[in-house]
């Protein structure tokens, strides 16, 4: 009658026995992106599993002797030619429980994505991807009661992450018209806390460079750039052609 396995060597087993199917559903799902059935976790349990007995039974009919001699031996016990050969027993769990199902799920992945023209992006909400790389801009919310708010987002600004709900810190307040347009920074403002909740929507207005030349960090966030903006045309740019129309005018006399 073979040795029964102690407790330490039936969580060895187990954790063999279960990790490729892990490995293969993580790797997965990594790849191919979010599906509805990945919210539940009963089903990425029974996926996992399913891959890990698939790989397991394909490992037996491709090295099942040699696998078992590593794993069990009739006169020692359990794991005793892992014990024996360690770094052959390292390299072969490394391969077998991680190298393998990960090769497989990226195969499977990109097979199944042949032909396709949407990307996957592993960012977890729109939220996120657009504060990952913001840069110093204006924001202004237009309210579910239909008041607008807004102010600027800088260094101090802080805006929330994923799984957090969707709220948002501007620095620095300003005071906007009935239409939503930025009329002048509020005097000793401590900054504006928006909560997604309320809002209908957001709209990012980016400040000028050349408008932040000269201003000091403590001060670049109340630059008068109200009016850059006004139906999508910087000021900037109206008053390079009144200038060329000046010029023009000029010449022609």
């Amino acid at each position: 009658m073979p040795h029964a396995p102690t407790t330490v060597t039936q969580v060895v087993i187990v954790l063999l026995l279960v990790l490729p199917g892990v490995t293969y559903q993580f790797v997965r799902e990594r790849a191919r992106g979010p599906v509805p059935g990945h919210r539940d976790l009963g089903e990425r349990i029974l996926r996992a599993v399913t891959a890990g007995i698939a790989l397991d039974t394909l490992y037996v009919l491709l090295a099942g002797p040699w696998l078992v001699h590593l794993v069990y031996d009739r006169r020692r016990g359990w794991l005793t030619g892992a014990a024996d050969n360690p770094r052959v027993a390292a390299l072969t769990a490394t391969t077998l429980l991680i190298v393998v199902p990960a090769a497989a799920a990226w195969l499977t992945s990109w097979l199944g994505s042949r032909g396709s023209r949407s990307t996957y992006d592993p960012t977890p909400t729109a939220w996120d991807k657009v504060f990952q790389r913001r840069s110093h801009c204006l924001v202004r919310a237009r309210l579910k009661s239909g008041l607008w708010v807004g102010g600027y987002y800088g260094e101090r600004s802080y805006s929330s992450g994923y799984p957090e709900a969707a709220d948002l810190y501007l620095q620095t307040a300003w005071a906007m018209s009935g239409a939503g347009s930025f009329e002048r920074p509020l005097p000793r403002s401590g900054g504006i806390y928006i909560r997604m909740d309320d809002v209908e929507f957001l709209d990012f207005i980016e400040v000028l460079p050349g408008a932040e030349e000269g201003d000091t960090a403590g001060d670049r966030d109340t630059t008068t750039v109200g009016p850059q903006r006004e139906e999508g045309v910087p000021a900037r740019r109206q008053s390079a052609r009144a200038d060329s129309s000046s010029a023009d005018a000029g010449s022609d006399r």
